[in-house]
């Protein structure tokens, strides 16, 4: 992939709609977003998906979609779920401690390397020690997830190996996205 920068949507607590916070934050510079918000019904989240891409694409981003319930260009798959027929021509997926990754991906996203309130239940945060091994182990680009709240976690992380980095409320919280991404692409 040629993003090292992921954003995953999150349409709860920002303050602005989804799509005007992904434009504001584009002006920093091109990012591939996962579209997430799986509470969403597949109708909403479809609407977002035809919003979103040709604005991401203008700008030199990606769209790519969480658990595609139907064939995506793009698709980011949960630890268990499924991968699509047809193969999307980008294909990524979550894994976290223990799990095994696909060799076939294109890359997955690690987590969570530092604490976060959005990944509760995946274990304890393995730190920079973990993505690290996890970097070395894998055939396919690592991005670090979880407890990525700025430019230095970022750095720390492509440090010990990752492809780059993935976060959420770094840039979907941000009162300035703009802001936001152009740090975290200085680091890049």
């Amino acid at each position: 992939m040629q993003h090292r920068l992921l954003v995953l949507s999150d349409v709860l607590g920002i303050a602005r709609p989804l799509p005007e916070q992904v434009a504001l934050a584009l002006r920093g510079g091109p990012f591939a977003l996962v579209l997430r918000d799986k509470h969403l019904p597949w109708t909403l989240r479809e609407a977002l998906a035809a919003r979103l891409r040709p604005v991401l694409e203008a700008a030199g981003g990606a769209l790519i979609v969480a658990d595609p319930p139907v064939p995506a260009p793009a698709a980011h798959l949960s630890a268990r779920f499924p991968a699509p027929e047809p193969r999307p021509a980008l294909l990524g997926r979550s894994v976290h401690a223990g799990e095994k990754v696909d060799p076939g991906l294109d890359y997955c996203t690690y987590s969570p390397v530092w604490a976060t309130a959005s990944k509760p239940g995946y274990g304890p945060a393995t730190g920079l020690d973990g993505l690290a091994e996890r970097c070395a182990a894998n055939a396919v680009p690592v991005y670090a997830l979880g407890g990525v709240t700025g430019p230095e976690r970022a750095r720390a992380a492509r440090e010990a190996g990752a492809a780059g980095v993935a976060v959420m409320g770094a840039v979907m919280k941000a009162n300035d996205p703009e802001r936001a991404v152009r740090a975290l692409r200085a680091v890049l």
